[in-house]
């Protein structure tokens, strides 16, 4: 029994309807104020990407969540003191807040193959969480990709469990430490399957049987769970045509009584208002689904209104609230949140120098470095001398919002040098390794000159994008597509097409000035090292051979300076690919796939000193 559960059912027992249902709730803060998080006994509240308060720095963060602690600890007659917990989608380091140390995505990170890194990236971002007065993330992500088409992809260290479900405890152990004023509540998402929907879509069906839904999908959750995760949210796919949601099989029979999870289950971002037409029916069957906590961004009184009455009428069993409730409670004493001080008089409230600290980026400039790999390397190209002379182009070159990707400053991302301050541009880290580089004023590479230069670095790829957004969607696919088994066929507006990232995993078609920039520099005779900034793997065949060396830097983050350390060979490149690479827009290719054949295997990752051989997966 846990240590808690008597001063749980002490609360408990002096709680009426409304502070309960109050519990379950957690607005965005745009929409919730302090004198509503006391008078609706609110449990929790969150910041969505992009929702930030004052000037977007740490202080302005403690002030803002000590308001909410504040009204939320506020007893009188009608009202019970119990802390809010506030939530942030800090998923690559707390990359919301201006100056954070933004690290690699979860793609790059499992190329790395380091579990050790994992946990001390963890420990970093929990740390200038902490600094920021907030308690909570939605991280880690435990996708497990299997369609580099879905929008997602980068949040997903690998298409193989093996490397998910390893990575998953000590990246929890990292940001939930001791539970103590250094640490944070992780919260390991999306159950379950969001990574292998059809054609993936994101929010799709994950049209999977039972058994392939348990080999893959379910271990990182099952490993998360072992190491003491106290939160999970539910995802917003379908698996099978039902939403996961309101999936009661998924959340209770497997997920809590069968896996033996104590802890809460969130829902995602208004994740329940696609369950029914009819909100009450919704808030009903997410209740009863097993959902504990409610991400209701604007409707969270409407949402309060229905369960109260769902729970009066009997449509949700007062047992199942009495569960939740309690659940949530749970969570709040073991993280010690009726013990911590009020956030502003915490101990890292008072250290804000650790936020963005030398400390922290050395940890992301190591992640960078581990996370490089190199799929071409002719003539021995890389690594480079420093004293050579070197043309920098292409658009990503010098933009730190660009090589930090989606979930960063903004939901979708950012597009400048200035909204990532305190990190280092690509070309920066260059630059300071090697003074005598000059970058292409327009970066299209037009002052190529093989008289003036040696080498040019070109670095290349995706823009910044997030979720649906990113996807890339196959016109002529989106009709309809059929749910398994038997089930109603789910309808796709081909009217999303204009509203996703491309419609084709071909670089040259996405984007057409990279290979432009890197032919019209080979075409001076001048060799081309090309870097990809990218979210998932891409058809690259064009760019392949128009380039003497090819690395894939993934989604860097804020520490451009670590793929120049790699570049000039300060530091070996190491990383191997944790996702099959493409040689078609319509292959799907998998590690232990029949007849498996992609471009470039899993685990494949060329290294200086064994450039010539064949790069075999490991």
């Amino acid at each position: 029994m846990n240590k808690y559960e008597q001063q749980i059912s002490e609360l408990m027992a002096k709680m009426n309807l409304d502070q309960m249902v109050g519990q379950l709730v957690q607005p965005e803060r745009q929409f919730v104020t302090p004198e509503q998080v006391k008078k609706y006994h609110i449990g929790s509240v969150l910041s969505g990407g992009g929702s930030v308060p004052g000037n977007n720095t740490p202080e302005d963060w403690i002030a803002m969540n000590d308001e909410y602690w504040a009204a939320s600890m506020e007893a009188d007659e009608d009202h019970l003191a119990i802390p809010i917990v506030y939530g942030v989608d800090a998923i690559h380091g707390n990359s919301n807040v201006t100056g954070a140390v933004v690290f690699p995505h979860n793609i790059g990170l499992g190329a790395a193959r380091d579990p050790d890194l994992m946990e001390r990236i963890a420990k970093a971002t929990a740390r200038e969480i902490a600094v920021t007065g907030v308690e909570w993330t939605f991280a880690p992500t435990l996708a497990v990709v299997r369609n580099d088409h879905w929008g997602r992809t980068y949040e997903s260290y690998s298409e193989d469990p093996k490397i998910v479900s390893e990575y998953a405890p000590r990246f929890i152990a990292g940001l939930q430490g001791d539970f103590g004023e250094e640490s944070v509540i992780a919260c390991a998402k999306h159950f379950v399957g969001d990574g292998t929907t059809v054609h993936g879509i994101d929010q799709g069906d994950a049209q999977i049987d039972e058994a392939e839904l348990r080999r893959l999908h379910i271990p990182p959750y099952q490993a998360a769970i072992e190491a003491g995760v106290l939160t999970i949210m539910a995802s917003l796919n379908s698996w099978n045509g039902l939403k996961c949601h309101e999936h009661r099989y998924l959340l209770t029979d497997v997920l809590k009584d069968e896996l033996g999870f104590k802890g809460f289950i969130v829902s995602d971002w208004d994740g329940i208002d696609c369950l029914s037409e009819d909100f009450g029916k919704a808030v009903e069957l997410g209740l009863n689904a097993g959902m504990d906590m409610f991400m209701v961004t604007e409707k969270w009184q409407e949402f309060i209104e229905h369960a109260k009455l769902l729970v009066l009428a009997g449509r949700v069993p007062r047992k199942r609230l009495e569960d939740a409730v309690r659940r949530i409670l749970r969570v709040k004493f073991e993280f010690g949140l009726f013990d911590k001080p009020r956030p502003a008089e915490r101990k890292l409230s008072k250290q804000t120098e650790i936020f963005g600290s030398r400390e922290h980026r050395e940890v992301a400039r190591e992640a960078v470095r581990k996370s490089l790999v190199m799929l071409k390397n002719e003539e021995t190209l890389l690594p480079l001398e420093k004293n050579a002379r070197i043309l920098v182009a292409g658009k990503n070159a010098n933009n730190r919002g660009h090589q930090c990707g989606g979930f960063t400053v903004n939901w979708q991302g950012a597009t400048s040098n200035e909204e990532i301050p305190g990190g280092q541009s690509i070309w920066e880290g260059i630059q300071s390794l090697a003074p005598g580089a000059i970058l292409s004023e327009n970066l299209d590479g037009n002052e190529a000159n093989p008289d003036e230069h040696d080498v040019a670095i070109v670095v290349i790829g995706e823009m910044p994008y997030a979720e649906m957004l990113g996807d890339v969607r196959v016109p002529g696919l989106l009709q309809e597509y059929t749910t398994f088994p038997n089930s109603t066929p789910i309808p796709i507006d081909d009217t999303e097409v204009a509203e996703v990232y491309a419609t084709n995993l071909y670089l040259h078609e996405m984007h057409p000035e990279d290979i432009t920039t890197i032919e019209n520099i080979r075409a001076r005779g001048i060799p081309v090292v090309t870097v990809m900034v990218c979210g998932r793997p891409l058809v690259v065949e064009k760019e392949l051979d128009a380039s003497t060396a090819f690395v894939v830097a993934w989604l860097p983050g804020s520490e451009g300076h670590g793929v120049a350390d790699v570049l000039f060979g300060d530091f070996d490149i190491q990383g191997k690919l944790s996702i099959s690479w493409p040689k078609y827009d319509n292959e799907n290719w998998n590690i232990g796939d029949p007849d498996y054949n992609p471009r470039f295997p899993y685990g494949f990752g060329l290294q200086y000193n064994k450039s010539k051989s064949s790069g075999k997966s490991s």
